[in-house]
């Protein structure tokens, strides 16, 4: 698992965009953000919980969020992780749709299995490791740490910390079920020890990020860690440069999964419609980032320098002319313009540009097949389902 898996943001209860501002996220808003995961080229998994959807009950939503991810998109997902008969309901769901001796040999499902730091799983969790791990489904063990909360404030410290809460959770899922897909995760930052706030972006927890890098290569176990964070409340200067502050370390530490690489605003309590197209954006010169340099004969491309002469230019050769296309990035709604042509052209920022592209993107969206058969049995099920899980008091 060498490459950066990039999915969206994971469980927020609100979501924010530019014509209704702050909200509470919906079972639409969950959809049209699996469909806008969907539609980029930058994203490589589907993600899980992307938002909390508010208007379901709470105790039988987590049928439509798999279901969303199974009808509204083809790549892969995260099963629900709120109980053990939660995670058991995401396993038969993949089952009903890939088979249950395929998704055995090769698992369907990569589910967050968060350590509540320091050093215990609630039975919640417990529940859904061993639901998952019975059923041979992949796993992500991950502490949840808040340096100067529930770490020591060292950096050091914590990762010893977290080290230990990570391995005892992986080792755990090994006595379950032996050979059991599991990637080792940290999610930690620390805390405004001023007001109690969390403080995403800060240099503390990027030293926390490469060294936990380090202590999975060590283990020879894929990472997950890092994503698109901010503590800035709408898509403005504070949420991008947090972001990037994360999300530049996270690249370039090799982190395999990252989860919320789209989306992530108000400390991981809101997703934000234009953050996540905005986001994107970046993930695209991310991506060309990780390609790193090309060597080849082409690359090099000793035969256009030899042609053009001193004080000539490289606009005409043909070298340029068969790389023009796609030799460099460039970011959709960046604007690359001059001041005069930008303030001709309306004078628009980049979040009125990412609220454009994300009507557009879900006018355009089209369903991908799923068999009718396959389609109408995952609805039988979860009607059954709705109608035997009695709500929790």
């Amino acid at each position: 698992m060498a490459a950066n898996i990039l999915p969206p943001v994971y469980g927020p209860p609100f979501v924010h965009d530019l014509d209704r501002g702050r909200r509470e996220a919906t079972l639409t808003d969950f959809q049209n953000f699996v469909k806008l995961s969907y539609l980029s080229p930058y994203l490589h998994h589907s993600g899980g919980t992307i938002v909390e959807p508010t208007d379901e009950p709470t105790h039988t939503r987590h049928l439509d969020m798999v279901y969303s991810h199974l009808k509204y998109s083809d790549k892969p997902f995260m099963g629900s992780v709120t109980s053990r008969a939660n995670a058991e309901d995401s396993v038969q769901m993949v089952e009903m749709v890939f088979g249950e001796t395929a998704v055995r040999e090769n698992p369907a499902l990569l589910s967050l299995i968060n350590i509540s730091s320091p050093r215990r799983l609630d039975d919640r969790m417990l529940g859904a490791l061993i639901a998952y791990a019975h059923a041979r489904q992949a796993l992500v063990i991950t502490p949840f740490i808040l340096s100067g909360a529930m770490a020591p404030v060292s950096i050091a410290g914590t990762v010893a910390q977290l080290n230990a809460e990570a391995l005892a959770g992986i080792a755990l899922t090994q006595l379950i079920n032996p050979g059991t897909p599991v990637v080792y995760g940290a999610f930690q930052t620390n805390i405004d020890l001023q007001s109690g706030a969390p403080v995403f972006g800060s240099p503390e927890s990027q030293l926390a990020l490469y060294a936990s890098a380090q202590l999975a290569r060590r283990y020879n176990l894929p990472f997950r860690s890092g994503g698109m964070f901010a503590s800035g409340k709408i898509p403005d200067a504070q949420a991008a440069y947090e972001s990037v502050l994360v999300m530049l370390p996270t690249i370039l530490a090799r982190v395999n999964f990252v989860l919320h690489a789209a989306g992530w605003l108000e400390n991981g309590l809101t997703a934000g419609y234009e953050k996540f197209i905005l986001d994107c954006q970046l993930l695209g010169g991310f991506h060309k980032l990780v390609q790193g340099l090309d060597l080849s004969d082409e690359g090099l491309a000793l035969e256009a320098i030899r042609d053009v002469p001193p004080g000539g230019h490289h606009l005409g050769t043909d070298h340029t002319l068969r790389h023009f296309r796609h030799a460099f990035y460039r970011a959709s709604l960046f604007d690359y313009n001059s001041f005069e042509q930008w303030f001709e052209e309306g004078s628009q920022t980049a979040d009125q540009r990412a609220n454009a592209e994300w009507k557009r993107l879900l006018k355009s969206y089209e369903v991908p097949p799923l068999d009718t058969a396959v389609d109408e049995a995952l609805l039988e099920f979860m009607a059954k389902r709705k109608s035997e899980i009695k709500p929790e008091y």
